[in-house]
């Protein structure tokens, strides 16, 4: 029976780490893997999905949600796709045909934006997910834990790829839905920490 599983969360929360974790699982089982990222994402590599700890493996770059498709390996078990909330709504049938052909399909991305509304299609992943996973980054500001990714460059774009330098995790208390341009020292002394989220 195929599954669908979300690795879901702000930045820095150690989505990308838990889905390599995964991954690496399928394969010392065994199992055949194929790792997706969309080429927006250029952040560490080009060619692999690597977390903010600089775990890395090597991917099949996309344009596109419907090149899952085309560029799948025919034995492949287990697809793992990355920063997934980039690939918009046509990524869900996608996912589900793969489901339903029985393959396990593991992917990871934000479930909400820079203003903390949800992150399309996260939601509809959500919703068809067998096994869901919520991640929690620690908020620079109070160290509490943080399910907000805080963008702190001046970007009213939907999509700006960045990383630290460009967002901050944050809690629910000390989230604002408007960028919140530089850092006070007290939170960059914070953030070397953070980049061991994932």
């Amino acid at each position: 029976m195929g599954t669908i599983e979300v690795i879901c969360g702000p930045m820095f929360s150690g989505k990308t780490e838990e889905l390599i974790r995964r991954l690496r699982r399928a394969v010392i089982a065994k199992r055949k893997v194929q790792v997706f990222k969309p080429r927006v994402d250029s952040r560490y590599d080009p060619e692999a999905v690597v977390s903010h700890t600089q775990q890395k493996m090597v991917s099949t770059v996309i344009e596109k949600a419907a090149d899952v498709l085309t560029k799948l390996t025919p034995d492949v078990e287990v697809v793992g796709i990355d920063e997934v909330q980039f690939l918009g709504p046509e990524i869900v049938p996608i996912v589900k045909d793969l489901a339903t052909r029985g393959l396990r399909v593991v992917v990871a991305g934000l479930d909400q934006d820079y203003r903390g509304q949800p992150f399309d299609p996260m939601p509809q992943l959500l919703a068809e997910a067998e096994y869901i996973t919520k991640e929690l980054a620690i908020c620079v500001v109070c160290g509490q834990p943080a399910s907000r990714s805080q963008r702190i460059v001046a970007s009213e774009d939907r999509v700006h790829v960045g990383a630290q330098g460009a967002y901050e995790p944050r809690c629910r208390d000390h989230f604002s839905p408007e960028p919140q341009p530089g850092t006070t020292p007290a939170q960059q002394e914070l953030l070397p920490f953070l980049r061991n989220g994932g």
